[in-house]
């Protein structure tokens, strides 16, 4: 059998022999001819040479493992906190439709200050009772160019109130055999403006120190008329 002997073994009609470290390896000419990548050069370029040649598709093996892509500095995926105003414009903006009830505060309907009541309690924000009340509860008053969605906005000397919900809007419970409902702000509103506020718990803070300031001199102040009398 024609062939050349290596290490006590014949391998017929060797045409190239290629050293790998410190493994010989011997490749019949019939496997170089149908070998698409010269052997030589495949050792050449560092590919493992451990039986047929390996083809160009079985070689590409990634260099470096997937680095995962960081996120930006600063940014968070926790959800942001959602403002008392835009919390209390949505639960307003829900009663659309109920009636109109004079001093309904949901049970059947609300009245105009009922609603602002019920809408900013949802936020979290107690206010008082009374259209004069939760004027009186906040010192900062709002002027009508500075007026933004979630403030409180008064007509008819504090006789009504409403909530502004965008520029020139607002939802309110208007009058008996009416409902809840949105309504634009036109001339004859902006004739009969009073005022306005933006409440913030603070404000309500500071207005129930004072009442229950006021109530104490007042319950004093009748005591001593009974013991003068």
């Amino acid at each position: 059998m024609e062939g050349t002997i290596l290490n006590g073994k014949t391998y017929p009609r060797v045409l190239t022999l290629i050293v790998t470290g410190s493994t010989i390896l011997a490749t019949p000419a019939v496997a170089l001819a149908d070998s698409p990548t010269p052997l030589l050069a495949l050792a050449v370029a560092g590919f493992t040479l451990a039986g047929p040649a390996p083809t160009a598709e079985s070689s590409r093996t990634p260099l470096t493992a997937p680095v995962s892509e960081a996120a930006p500095a600063g940014f968070s995926t926790a959800a942001q906190k959602v403002p008392a105003w835009k919390k209390a414009m949505k639960w307003a903006m829900s009663k659309r439709g109920t009636p109109y009830v004079w001093g309904g505060t949901g049970r059947g309907g609300f009245d105009c200050s009922g609603l602002m009541l019920r809408a900013y309690g949802a936020a979290g924000i107690r206010l008082p009772r009374t259209t004069t009340q939760q004027y009186s509860a906040f010192s900062r008053k709002i002027s009508w160019k500075n007026l933004k969605p979630g403030d409180l906005v008064f007509f008819h000397n504090l006789g009504h109130v409403g909530m502004i919900i965008k520029p020139g809007y607002m939802v309110h419970a208007p009058r008996s055999g009416d409902v809840v409902k949105v309504e634009k702000l036109r001339a004859w509103r902006r004739a009969s403006f009073a005022g306005a506020v933006r409440p913030d718990p603070k404000g309500v803070k500071l207005t129930d120190e004072r009442a229950e300031l006021d109530t104490a001199i007042r319950q004093s102040a009748q005591a001593g008329t009974a013991l003068a009398t």
